[in-house]
């Protein structure tokens, strides 16, 4: 166990618990990955949709906003809808603030109309992901670091990045790689966090990526997005 010596006196029931669930899940959350990565080659649109996926999850569960886009899709709403009607769809499929995020969602249709979005590629660095993330919170309203590390990793370009929702907060506290979970996070404590997050991925042997995917499902049950 890489992360594991004696004289580090870290938890261990916590820690040989993570292990032995990454040993479970280590392929399915590889396999999501690889899908993730593929979207790099899909629509304008796809990309969009992804995107809109991550500004409907603060306070809200994945599988309610996944269901969300996926009713915006269906009725060409994410394109096209007015505030009114991607309101609807947002609060049929049990998207909290539906009526905020409703205008998030058509603000952000504005931007990508204008191809505003900086190029990526497979050989974009960190520093070109973090710049671009960076440009993703100045932007897009309703979009925070958290929610812009989901969308880039989500999309292919988040190896590096990590998401920091309060179901890893809550998995770093119980690690001790923080002391507690913060009630509100600066982007100077985001970045602070990230940075302790890789070096305990580091250190534990399992990818920035598919460790950020291990935590949320240890949470949730299952390995989703």
């Amino acid at each position: 166990m890489p992360y594991m010596s004696a004289s580090e006196g870290l938890f261990r029931a916590p820690m040989r618990e993570l292990l032995d669930l990454y040993s479970l899940r280590k392929t399915a959350i590889q396999q999501r990955l690889s899908e993730f990565r593929a979207l790099r080659e899909k629509s304008i649109d796809k990309i969009f949709a992804e995107l809109c996926f991550c500004l409907c999850t603060p306070q809200s569960k994945a599988k309610a906003s996944a269901k969300a886009i996926s009713l915006l899709e269906k009725g060409n709403l994410l394109e096209t809808g007015t505030h009114a009607q991607v309101s609807r769809a947002l609060k049929k499929a049990g998207v909290r603030f539906h009526n905020n995020k409703s205008r998030f969602i058509i603000a952000a249709r504005e931007c990508f109309a204008r191809s505003f979005l900086p190029p990526l590629d497979s050989e974009t660095s960190y520093s070109k992901i973090s710049q671009t993330r960076d440009f993703l919170v100045k932007n897009i309203k309703g979009i925070g670091y958290k929610e812009a590390s989901h969308f880039l990793r989500n999309i292919g370009y988040g190896d590096e990045l990590a998401i920091l929702d309060v179901h890893i907060l809550k998995n770093m506290a119980r690690l001790k790689i923080i002391r507690s979970v913060p009630k509100s996070i600066t982007k100077r404590q985001y970045l602070l966090m990230e940075k302790k997050l890789k070096a305990f991925s580091k250190k534990a042997g399992i990818p920035l990526a598919e460790l950020d995917l291990l935590l949320w499902s240890k949470e949730t049950g299952e390995v989703f997005k």
